[in-house]
């Protein structure tokens, strides 16, 4: 096996492979991660994924222009001020996949065009497919010329460019009450798959952790959209593999016959109804049986002289997971929302519709524009979960914060540059002040909301440090702010497993994606930066051992805009709202 290679030993256990896969994967200044080097553009891969065969029912495209503010997704479940409660129709569901995942504009250059989405990802390569298990459309709403589609519950591939649903089985009455006899009435099931191979075409080994980045931005953006209709979205994060990818259809071979494999990555549960706090424990799932009557053939993304990577495919074997306990831990240290916002969060002019729809990640920032400490202190409090599991987006995951952050300060009014640290579990700062730099400062930043553990470290110019442990990138010092996320990585993965890398690189997307909408409703952009150097960035923290490492970047500030490109619209109609 190739860890086993890697490491010099005939076998390696999961976790060895897990931590052999990311010390091979780094990128060093001398040598990166192994990749072609070129792109190959015969074989590049078709974005969208569908299903030759399967019924295609198109979602009602909804109106533009719904007028819920953006600050009002992050109203606690317990407050007066939460998002009133869309049933659930057909124009509901539609409503959350517009949301979630799909287009959001066409971008143009000369002859080329090109989609933007919903959920970003790295290099616009979308490696992220949608699918849900729904009740009988036709008993939520109606559904028109398709209504047999409708006459039963099933499982479906939702297709973005399309805006549509592709129905990959039926399932009979009593199938699906055997799925949902536990959850709250109004329940429907989504689920998220990788294909690998989109970003390994151009990112070679290194793309696993890219998948993985998509996956945790895809996974807010489907718990944002929920909280814009008043729902709830919660992980179950004790279903295995092996039923996730039985449930979504992905392991049979005859519908993949001559198309790329998808990997099942995660299963969450939306309802209307789901008491609050979240309850994780429900009747396990099951796969379907020989029943089921499945429909479609995936299309082949790119023609047969696709590139493997071995080392990709023995890490995907490596956090695979069983049926397990779902994770419950305590967060009742974490501070109240009052103590992370001590001025008003209603503010802002967007509506979540301008937030969620008009995202776009930044390609160069303008080395000029700063931001003020209280819109800084909002960003980082939105970052933090908070007493119950209340806040939103983290009340959708059960675990305690892994992921933490080295931050680049450039250019916040009456803030120091320098190096800081934000710590999302209050119960780890002296574990990092351990683990960083010994002369380190760790000052608590004036002013600062008393429930935000925001310390200064360094003060001093950063920005060539951001820079150059960024790949040589400029956007990274020429933002207001750019950080890295350290996760604590060799005790989650003693803790929860080998799979757990997989999360660990998940809430780093959710921390990217909440900071792509924080910068958009405050008039700035935002990018992820996956291409950084590993182990300098851990030398400028003081990092020294594997325990803790970095798993992404991120980088905040003014746009320059590319005045070559034009923007249309996402869907036809769109012109007409």
């Amino acid at each position: 096996m190739i860890f086993g290679q890697l490491s010099g030993e005939a076998e390696a256990s999961a976790e060895e492979g897990v931590v052999a896969y990311h010390e091979r994967t780094k990128h060093h200044f001398h040598r990166y991660a192994a990749a072609l080097g070129t792109m190959d553009w015969a074989t590049q891969p078709d974005p969208f994924r569908r299903y030759a065969g399967a019924d295609l029912l198109r979602l009602p495209l909804p109106k533009a222009g719904r007028p819920l503010p953006y600050w009002q997704l992050y109203a606690s479940v317990y407050s007066s001020a939460r998002v009133p409660t869309m049933p659930l129709s057909l124009e509901s569901i539609s409503l959350f996949f517009r949301y979630a995942l799909s287009l959001t504009a066409w971008k143009q250059s000369g002859d080329t065009t090109w989609p933007l989405r919903a959920n970003p990802s790295s290099g616009n390569l979308h490696p992220t497919e949608g699918y849900a298990v729904l009740p009988a459309l036709g008993q939520i709403g109606t559904i028109g010329d398709s209504s047999d589609i409708g006459a039963a519950a099933g499982v479906y591939h939702y297709a973005p460019k399309e805006h549509a649903l592709e129905r990959r089985a039926v399932l009979n009455a009593t199938r699906w009450a055997e799925l949902t006899e536990s959850f709250p009435e109004g329940s429907f099931l989504v689920g998220l798959s990788s294909v690998h191979w989109r970003e390994a075409w151009k990112y070679g080994e290194r793309a696993f952790r890219y998948c993985q980045h998509d996956v945790g931005h895809a996974l807010a953006s489907l718990r944002i959209a929920a909280a814009a209709l008043g729902w709830r979205l919660v992980l179950l994060d004790s279903v295995s593999d092996a039923t996730l990818s039985n449930l979504l259809g992905l392991g049979r071979d005859e519908d993949f016959a001559a198309a790329e494999r998808e990997e099942a990555d995660l299963l969450v549960l939306i309802s209307p109804a789901l008491p609050a706090p979240f309850l994780t424990e429900f009747k396990p799932l099951t796969a379907h049986g020989g029943d089921v009557l499945w429909q479609g053939r995936a299309n082949t993304l790119s023609p047969e002289n696709s590139v493997a990577w071995p080392a990709i495919a023995a890490v995907a074997q490596a956090t695979r997971r069983g049926a397990r306990a779902p994770i419950q831990e305590n967060f009742s240290g974490f501070p109240s929302e009052d103590a992370l916002f001590d001025t008003p969060i209603r503010q802002g002019l967007l509506t979540a519709e301008m937030a969620i729809l008009g995202r776009r990640s930044a390609v160069a920032m303008d080395g000029l524009t700063s931001i003020s400490r209280a819109t800084f202190f909002r960003m980082l409090a939105r970052l933090m979960p908070t007493q119950e599991r209340q806040a939103m987006p983290w009340d959708a995951i059960p675990w305690r914060p892994r992921i933490h952050l080295g931050l680049f300060v450039h250019r916040v009014d009456g803030l120091a540059p320098g190096l800081y640290a934000l710590v999302r579990d209050p119960d780890q700062v002296d574990v990092l002040k351990r683990v960083l730099h010994a002369e380190f400062g760790w000052q608590r930043v004036p002013d600062c909301p008393p429930g935000l553990p925001l310390y200064l470290l360094k003060e001093g110019d950063c920005r060539a440090l951001a820079i150059t442990v960024s790949c040589g990138q400029d956007i990274a010092g020429d933002g207001a702010f750019s950080l890295a996320m350290i996760a604590d990585y060799m005790d989650s993965l003693a803790g929860y497993g080998s799979g757990f890398y997989r999360n660990l690189f998940w809430e780093a997307g959710m921390v990217g994606q909440v900071l792509y909408l924080e910068a958009e409703e405050s008039g700035i952009r935002a990018t992820g930066i996956g291409c950084y150097f590993d182990d300098p960035v851990h030398a400028a923290f003081g990092i020294e051992a594997r325990e803790w490492q970095s798993f992404y970047h991120f980088t905040v500030g003014g746009p320059v805009e590319d005045g070559r490109l034009t923007t249309l619209p996402a869907y036809k109609l769109d012109e007409e709202h």
